[in-house]
């Protein structure tokens, strides 16, 4: 009987050996989550927004009332239209009246040169002439420049973000009156943290993700900040898009970077 107990107890203890020996099956979802958490190992992520290179807010040269401002907020616009233009009448008649005066100048001054030559008149009569003539050309100029700035013209090809006043108005020199974006021009504009800035360089891709579209996109490194925020110890960093049809400034979205950590 105790025989038959230990050999009993003897194969147990084998069995236990054998199952210890025999290596554990492979769990697949297991498997799929450590792949998972390696490569968010390997990814590093930052918020970034679009921003148009070309975009400004125009203001109004001169002091005036607008008759003409054909575009609206959302309406595109070509390089060279008018954006708007002011009433003036009155820089217009200032421009002919020294335009005219320019214009007697010119012959006092030659009907002088011609009687001094004659020696009819001396050589002081010569030089005022030509003095008035200067001052007369010297207005002409301005006025010309004031008449010029009647016109708001388009510096590039674009679209209008926002009116800040209306046709009839008047307003004053300095007044803003229409903000303009060219989404022709998207960069990226990403804070990424400062201690990526040895591992960062111009022409390095990386994908961006617009929150709006959700399409992934390659965006290229063009150039970093040129100082690091002190406070959140970030660092700017700007790239390029390839172009691609309904992105537009503002949009915010993910970058992601391959192998940083």
């Amino acid at each position: 009987m105790w025989c038959l107990r230990v050999s009993l107890f003897g194969l147990s203890c084998m069995a236990c050996l054998v199952q210890a020996q025999t290596p554990a099956e492979t769990d697949p979802l297991l498997d799929n989550n450590n792949a998972a958490a390696t490569h968010a190992a390997a990814t590093s992520e930052a918020r970034g927004v679009l921003r148009a290179r070309d975009q400004a807010m125009l203001a109004s040269e001169l002091s005036g009332r607008i008759v003409e401002l054909p575009f609206t907020e959302g309406e595109s616009f070509k390089q060279g239209d008018t954006l708007a233009r002011f009433d003036c009448s009155a820089y217009q008649a200032q421009l002919n009246a020294a335009q005219a005066a320019s214009r007697g100048a010119s012959e006092e001054l030659a009907h002088n040169k011609q009687l001094a030559s004659l020696n009819s008149v001396g050589r002081f009569e010569v030089a005022r002439a030509e003095a008035k003539l200067a001052e007369t050309q010297a207005q002409s100029q301005v006025y010309q420049v004031q008449v010029k700035r009647c016109s708001v013209i388009a510096p590039y090809d674009g679209q209008v973000v926002q009116r800040k006043v209306q046709r009839y108005e008047s307003v004053s020199a300095g007044a803003p009156m229409l903000e303009i974006v060219d989404n022709r021009t998207l960069e990226i504009h990403l804070l990424v943290p400062s201690r990526w800035m040895g591992k960062l360089k111009a022409g390095q891709t990386f994908s961006f993700v617009p929150d709006e579209t959700g399409q992934p996109l390659t965006a290229t490194i063009k150039r970093l900040g040129a100082r690091i925020d002190e406070g959140s110890q970030t660092l700017l960093l700007v790239a390029s898009l390839p172009k691609a049809e309904g992105l537009l400034a503002g949009m915010s979205g993910t970058a992601r970077f391959e192998a940083l950590k």
